[in-house]
C-alpha cells in the first residue's frame, strides 16, 4: 500500500514538473507571439507611425491659387499622408499685404515643419530667405529664377525646388491666336500690378509676341483690386482686345473687367483657366489642380527622403486652348471652326 502511495505521489509530482514545464514554454511562446505583434506592427507603424507636419503660405485666396494648394493636399492624400491623422497643415494666408509675408515665414522658420510651401511669387521670396534648414517647395511662381527663389531649373540644389506655373509658350501662343484670329486687333490692353515680378515677367513675353505681329501693347497699371474696374474702363476706346497674366492683385477682381468686356464688346483673355471658367473668352493654359497635385508628388518623395536641391524645377507641359462659347458671345466674338480646331481636348476645355 505504501509502495502504490509512494508511486501515486512520483506521478503526480512528474505531471506537476512536466505542466510546469509546459507552461514555460508557453510563455516564451506568448512572448515570442507579443515580440512578433510588436515588430509586426513596429513595422507598420515603424515604417511610419509620424505625424507630419507641413506649413503653407499663401499669398491670397482666389481661385487658381486655393485650387493649387487642394491638389497639393490631395496628392499627399493620396500617398498616404492624411490631413488629421498622420499630417498636420499650418496654413497661412497673407491676405495680398506684403507686410504679412515676413511675419509669416518667420513662424515657420521657427515651428521647423518637416516641409514648407510657398503659393505665388512675393511672399515665397521672403520664404526662402527665412527657412533655410528645412525643405521649401514652391508653386504658382512664374520665374522662379528672376525672382531670386532658385539660382537654376535643373537641380537648383541647397532647400529648395517646386514647380513654375508659366510655359511662355503659353502666352506666345496666345498672342498669336489674338493676331491670326482676331485681324481687328491693332493694340491689346493689358491691366497690370507692377509690384508683381510674375506679371512683369508674363508682360514682356506678351509684349515681345504681339510685336512680331506689330500689335502693341496698352498697359493700364492698378495698385490695388479697387483700381481695376476703372482700369478696365480706361481701355475702351483705345484697345480692341483685353489681356491679364497670372497677377495676384488683377485675377481678385476679374469679374469687374469681365462686366467692361461684355459691355463693350471687347475680346477678353486670361492667362488662366479659373477666368476663362468666370466669363473670359480665353486661354491657354492648364489645370491649376493638377499644377498643385504635381508638387504634393513632390513633397511625398522629399518626405521620404529626397533631397530638393536634386529635384528639378518643373512647369506645365500639358498646355491646351481653353475657350468659353458663352464669354464669346457676351463679347461679340463669333466663334469659327478654325478657332474651335485650336483645342484639343473639346470635351473639357470647349466650355458651353
Amino acid at each position: 500500500m505504501k509502495k502504490k502511495t509512494m508511486l501515486v505521489i512520483l506521478l503526480a509530482a512528474v505531471m506537476v514538473i512536466m505542466a510546469a514545464c509546459g507552461g514555460g514554454n508557453g510563455g516564451k511562446s506568448n512572448e515570442g507571439g507579443a515580440a512578433g505583434e510588436g515588430a509586426a506592427n513596429g513595422g507598420a507603424a515603424g515604417g511610419d507611425d509620424k505625424v507630419y507636419n507641413i506649413a503653407i503660405s499663401q499669398i491670397v485666396e482666389h481661385p487658381s491659387l486655393d485650387s493649387t494648394r487642394l491638389g497639393f493636399i490631395k496628392a499627399l492624400e493620396d500617398a498616404g499622408y492624411v490631413e488629421g491623422t498622420n499630417l498636420k497643415i499650418d496654413y497661412n494666408n497673407a491676405q495680398g499685404d506684403p507686410n504679412n509675408f515676413k511675419p509669416i515665414a518667420e513662424k515657420i522658420a521657427s515651428n521647423k515643419p518637416d516641409l514648407a510651401l510657398g503659393i505665388a511669387t512675393p511672399n515665397t521670396q521672403v520664404l526662402v530667405d527665412e527657412v533655410k534648414d528645412i525643405p521649401v517647395l514652391f508653386a504658382a511662381v512664374t520665374d522662379p529664377v528672376d525672382s531670386g527663389i532658385v539660382s537654376q531649373l535643373e537641380a537648383p540644389g541647397g532647400n529648395v525646388t517646386g514647380a513654375s506655373d508659366t510655359n511662355p509658350d503659353a502666352i506666345v501662343q496666345t498672342m498669336d491666336f489674338i493676331a491670326k484670329e482676331l485681324g481687328e486687333v491693332k493694340n491689346v490692353g493689358l491691366i497690370i500690378d507692377e509690384s508683381q515680378d510674375n506679371a512683369v515677367y508674363m508682360s514682356k513675353v506678351a509684349e515681345e509676341a504681339l510685336a512680331v505681329h506689330n500689335i502693341k501693347l496698352v498697359k493700364a497699371a492698378v495698385a490695388n483690386v479697387s483700381d481695376i474696374q476703372q482700369a478696365a474702363q480706361s481701355l475702351v476706346g483705345r484697345v480692341e482686345a483685353i489681356y491679364i497674366t497670372l497677377d495676384n492683385t488683377v485675377v481678385q477682381g476679374v469679374e469687374s473687367i469681365i462686366d467692361v468686356a461684355n459691355a463693350n464688346d471687347i475680346p477678353f483673355f486670361s492667362a488662366d483657366r479659373d477666368s476663362v471658367e468666370k466669363g473670359a473668352f480665353a486661354t491657354v493654359g492648364f489645370k491649376y489642380y493638377d499644377h498643385g497635385y504635381e508638387v504634393g508628388q513632390m513633397a511625398v518623395e522629399i518626405l521620404k527622403g529626397k533631397n530638393p536641391g536634386e529635384m528639378n524645377v518643373t512647369k506645365p507641359q500639358k498646355l491646351d486652348f481653353i475657350m468659353n462659347l458663352k464669354a464669346a458671345e457676351e463679347q461679340g466674338i463669333t466663334v469659327t471652326d478654325e478657332m474651335k480646331a485650336y483645342v484639343k481636348d473639346a470635351e473639357n476645355n470647349l466650355i458651353k
